[in-house]
């Protein structure tokens, strides 16, 4: 076999359909769009529309929201931290945050804050300093010798007295057996 001799398996290539050139060739005249109307045009998008029949996304209930001003996290699992260690990518003596992750080419960019979930092992003492840490990660960091801080944020006396006021209300809500009327 020469390089001039090598072919495609007889069916690999398959010449697409010209379609809309002549009744002979099946897909002639209108192309396989049926009749003239809306969806015979090109740039044709009725989105979601079933025919008249009530669609799908008006049919189901509307559920949820979402957060205005979410925080987006960056997540790291203590696997991770401890293959950045033995990569010597982090100092293990220095204290580890997220500007020190950033730096070191662990996270790609800083977000809202630093997440450490416990997936993996980890065997380095590592001092972190994070705005969150899981239970199982939190527990393992220590076991290994090290220390997890959590970073507190900074709470208005008004948001706390909000808070407690809703809390007492949703309290009060919960204690009123159902069906009972209120009496004046």
């Amino acid at each position: 076999m020469r390089l001039n001799e090598i072919k495609d398996k007889v069916g690999a290539r398959k010449e697409r359909v010209r379609i809309g050139r002549g009744i002979g060739s099946g897909v002639g005249k209108t192309g396989g769009r049926g009749g003239k109307g809306q969806t015979a045009r090109s740039g044709v998008a009725i989105g979601g529309f079933e025919g008249g029949q009530m669609p799908l996304h008006r049919r189901l209930p509307k559920r949820g929201f979402n957060k205005w001003q979410r925080k987006d996290f960056n997540a790291i699992n203590i696997g991770a931290l401890q293959k950045a260690v033995d990569d010597k990518r982090i100092d293990a003596s220095k204290p580890v945050n997220l500007a020190a992750l950033v730096a070191a080419g662990v996270l790609r960019r800083p977000k809202d804050g630093l997440r450490v979930l416990g997936e993996g092992e980890i065997k380095a003492k590592l001092a972190l300093t994070v705005d969150h840490a899981s239970a199982s990660a939190k527990s393992a960091i220590e076991k290994a010798g090290g220390s997890v801080t959590l970073i507190e944020k900074k709470v208005l006396a008004a948001d706390e007295a909000k808070r407690k006021k809703t809390a007492a209300k949703k309290g009060k809500s919960a204690q009123k057996p159902a069906g009972s009327k209120e009496e004046e």
